[in-house]
C-alpha cells in the first residue's frame, strides 16, 4: 500500500446491529469525497429483516472469521484506510491495528479488549439479557424494546428510540458475547487479545458517550490506559449526553467530523 493520505474509510459495526447502523455516516463521508466501506460480518450480508427471520448466521459467528474477513478486505485496498469501529467494532478496530492494518483507528463506545477488567454496574445491567442464562452461549439473543432503550438509546427521544429499534435491531451472538465476557478468566490469550506494547501500532482514538450504559467512558479510559508502547498515540475523548448508539443519535455529525478530523491529523 502507498503512504498517501487515506482516501478510504472502513466502518465496522457492533453487536445487535448491522452495517445499516452506519447509514448516515456512509453518506456523510461520501459527500466529503471518501470511499466508504461498511462491511458486514460473515453471513450478515442480508437485510436486518432477514437476520431477524433466520438467526443461523448469528449463531455461527466467530471472532476469528470476522477479523479474517476484515483483513482480506483491507488487503485489497490501494491505500491504508481509516478504521472506525463502534462497540464490538471498536474491539475489532483495535485488533486490526495490532495486526498492522489501517492508517489509524477510532473506537466509538468500544467494548474492551482482553485484560480490561473494569465492569461498571450499568454494564452489568445492560448485559444481563445475554448473561443471565448460560444456555444463551449457544443462541442468538435479541433485546426487547425496553432492554434496547436502556442499553442503546437511553438519552434518545422516545419516538427516535423506537424507530432505531425497528430499523437496526437484530439478535447478537451468545457464543461471542459470552467468550468476550469470560476472556479475563480464560488461561492464555482469547479472541480479543491485543499486544498493548506493540511499538508499531498506528494512532488510536477512543470516543465515549457520557451516558452510555453498555460501555461507559470508564471502560474506554481503562482500555486506553492499557496501551504502554513508547512513541504510539492513544487518546480518549468523551461526548456529553450521548448514549451507546452514537452513530444514530441526534448530533451524530459532530462525532463523525471529530473522528475524521482526528484521523486525518494523525494518519
Amino acid at each position: 500500500m502507498s503512504a498517501t493520505k487515506p482516501d478510504t474509510i472502513v466502518l465496522i459495526h457492533g453487536f445487535w446491529v448491522t452495517p445499516r447502523s452506519w447509514e448516515h455516516w456512509v453518506e456523510h463521508y461520501k459527500a466529503k469525497g471518501f470511499r466508504v466501506l461498511a462491511p458486514a460480518y460473515p453471513g450478515f450480508d442480508v437485510e436486518v429483516e432477514a437476520l431477524n427471520a433466520d438467526t443461523t448466521p448469528i449463531e455461527r459467528l466467530e471472532v476469528p472469521a470476522i477479523i479474517s474477513s476484515l483483513e482480506e478486505l483491507i488487503q485489497g485496498l490501494d491505500t491504508e484506510p481509516i478504521l472506525i469501529g463502534h462497540s464490538a467494532g471498536g474491539v475489532f478496530t483495535q485488533i486490526l491495528l495490532d495486526h498492522g492494518y489501517g492508517a489509524c483507528g477510532v473506537a466509538i463506545n468500544s467494548a474492551p479488549t482482553e485484560g480490561v477488567k473494569i465492569i461498571p454496574l450499568s454494564q452489568v445491567r445492560a448485559s444481563f439479557p445475554m448473561l443471565r442464562n448460560p444456555a444463551n452461549r449457544h443462541k442468538a439473543v435479541g433485546l426487547t424494546y425496553d432492554q434496547w432503550h436502556y442499553t442503546f438509546t437511553n438519552t434518545f427521544p422516545e419516538d427516535q428510540a423506537r424507530a432505531t429499534y425497528e430499523r437496526y435491531h437484530i439478535p447478537a451472538s451468545g457464543h461471542v458475547f459470552w467468550g468476550s465476557a469470560l476472556a479475563n478468566i480464560h488461561p492464555g490469550h482469547d479472541d480479543t487479545y491485543v499486544n498493548y506494547r506493540n511499538p508499531d501500532r498506528k494512532p488510536l482514538l477512543f470516543i465515549s458517550g457520557e451516558n452510555d450504559h453498555l460501555m461507559p467512558p470508564k471502560v474506554q479510559i481503562s482500555n486506553a490506559n492499557h496501551y504502554k508502547a513508547p512513541g504510539t498515540i492513544t487518546e480518549q475523548v468523551t461526548f456529553p449526553g450521548r448514549s451507546h448508539l452514537m452513530p444514530a443519535q441526534n448530533g451524530w455529525e459532530e462525532v463523525a467530523d471529530h473522528a475524521l478530523t482526528w484521523a486525518l491529523d494523525h494518519s
